[in-house]
């Protein structure tokens, strides 16, 4: 898809999308607020298109404490305040980054952004992923809805994702951008709604053949 449709795109949908929820993100943003002490948003820098750097925001799902902790979150981290969790498994706490959609940092579908410290994977074919804008949604969020229950049995989850997790999801970000419609984007925001109300489950095979035991991560 040309990159000036899917940015006309991209507007026509996330400007009224975001006036119509409005009501929703100030009552999310009030519940944080009166949840825990801190922010009610959580930013992050992650890379973007051509590999800038841009500020990702979400509804904070965290303690704010002064530590900061590994940049993944596995199941049953203690870091996750109460309605954090409601959050997180509805993706409601991904909202906010239709405010980067407006800026232009990001597109309603794309592959998900990475933090810096994973730069060094781009590689090999890879790095086709960052010529393009970084999605709020993606066929990847959509498969690897048991990433985090996955993560927890291994020891150091960190060298897990990066070595088991994270190739995975870039070869599929890569098959999806070399198939990539506007038909398809159009499909994968319909069942990313359907999954964030419940209506439809995420899909749960995108970690399928990734069993290997702990002691080899």
């Amino acid at each position: 898809m040309p990159f000036e449709k899917q940015r006309l795109f991209d507007l026509i949908v996330a400007t009224p999308l975001l006036v119509f929820i409005s009501p929703l993100l100030l009552l999310i943003a009030l519940l944080v607020r009166l949840s825990s002490s801190g922010p009610i948003f959580f930013r992050q820098f992650r890379l973007g298109r051509g590999g800038q750097l841009f500020q990702i925001f979400k509804f904070r799902t965290m303690f704010n404490t002064t530590h900061v902790g590994p940049t993944i979150t596995i199941a049953g981290d203690k870091r996750i305040t109460p309605i954090g969790k409601i959050l997180r498994r509805t993706k409601l706490d991904e909202l906010p980054q239709l405010l980067n959609v407006l800026r232009g940092d990001m597109s309603l579908v794309g592959p998900r952004p990475e933090v810096p410290d994973y730069r060094h994977v781009y590689q090999n074919g890879f790095e086709k992923i960052l010529q393009v804008r970084p999605g709020i949604t993606d066929p990847v969020s959509l498969a690897l809805v048991n990433e985090e229950k996955f993560l927890r049995q291994y020891p150091d989850p960190l060298q897990a994702y990066e070595k088991i997790v994270l190739p995975r999801k870039l070869a599929l970000s890569l098959n999806y951008l070399q198939r990539r419609r506007l038909r398809d984007d159009i499909q994968i925001i319909f069942l990313t709604i359907l999954a964030t109300l419940g209506l439809r489950p995420y899909h749960p095979l995108g970690l399928v053949g990734m069993t290997e035991p702990a002691k080899q991560v």
